[in-house]
């Protein structure tokens, strides 16, 4: 199952700097063969200093399906002009050597890759994409080796990637490597660290740790607790953790609805932020996630 580095990595010339002289050969003929990006920037221009970098890591992150190229107007003025760029950071995207598409100013990660999405559709998902499918299909099939070299591999081309950060975490979570695990996410910085991804990662992180502490239980005697009195809410909140432990997802969760509809408010509303960290865990297009956030607001608002 490993890809091929070569394939993932951008091609060097991927992002390059150009001038009025270049701009035929780099963007008017390279644009037959790939999508060419053209930024038009300057030295002095704030918006210029965000959106380049996202705009670059974008770019190197398709795999060679696109190409960009930078202008620095304060140096080109007459190509500016020609191409009628009235602010900047201006975008141009080119195609078979016409500009097929633009924006002006900074915009999002999201948005730029959607920008570039619109131009490479045809072309399929990337190869970065394709290393991640792979790597996530082995991480849910048990192969947590493979799906670990596989996302080091992400990482070499793209390090910065939030689901190949997200997938070694919960690699080393599944190896039992959690003090691994945690120093990996806490030396997170920026959006990476606050990136939905990583964000499960680190539920997933803290579950695996209750789960240790809690270790096998008891649970035949924690249900004949609840069966003495079913508000042991104690009692009721450590069996979700012993049935999670022991892989019943579905049953913990259960569990801790069950405490909800009870009584919400109790030890500060403890049974709902557990949920709320499962379904984090989980994933929130996970089919149980979904059907439980259903109840959970059946049992809020009724």
């Amino acid at each position: 199952m490993e890809p091929i580095i070569g394939e993932m990595s951008a091609p060097a010339d991927a992002v390059k700097d150009g001038d009025t002289a270049s701009f035929a050969v780099d963007v008017i003929e390279a644009s037959s063969t790939v999508p060419v990006i053209v930024d038009f920037w300057a030295p002095w221009c704030g918006p210029c200093k965000t959106l380049g970098p996202t705009i670059e890591k974008a770019v190197k992150s398709s795999g060679g399906q696109v190409k960009l190229v930078k202008i620095n107007v304060d140096e080109n003025q007459q190509l500016a002009q020609q191409l009628r760029v009235q602010s900047i950071p201006a975008v141009f995207a080119f195609k078979d050597g016409q500009p097929v598409d633009g924006f002006v100013g900074a915009q999002p990660e999201s948005q730029i890759k959607a920008f570039i999405q619109r131009l490479t559709g045809d072309a399929g998902p990337s190869p970065i994409e394709q290393a991640l499918e792979q790597a996530e299909a082995a991480l849910a099939a048990g192969e947590i080796d493979t799906a670990a070299g596989v996302f080091g591999q992400v990482l070499q081309a793209d390090a910065e990637n939030a689901r190949a950060v997200a997938g070694l975490c919960q690699c080393l979570i599944e190896s039992g490597q959690r003090d691994d695990a945690r120093q990996m996410l806490d030396g997170l910085e920026g959006k990476l660290a606050t990136d939905p991804a990583v964000m499960s990662a680190r539920a997933a992180l803290d579950l695996a740790e209750q789960s240790a502490d809690v270790g096998d239980g008891d649970t035949a005697a924690l249900r004949a607790r609840l069966d003495t009195d079913g508000n042991d809410h104690e009692a009721r909140m450590e069996l979700s953790k012993v049935l999670l432990a022991a892989g019943q997802r579905e049953e913990a969760v259960d569990e801790l609805l069950e405490a909800i509809r009870r009584d919400r408010n109790w030890n500060e509303e403890a049974a709902r932020k557990q949920l709320l960290t499962l379904f984090e865990a989980f994933g929130a297009m996970d089919e149980l996630t979904v059907s439980a956030r259903r109840r959970l607001s059946s049992i809020l608002f009724s």
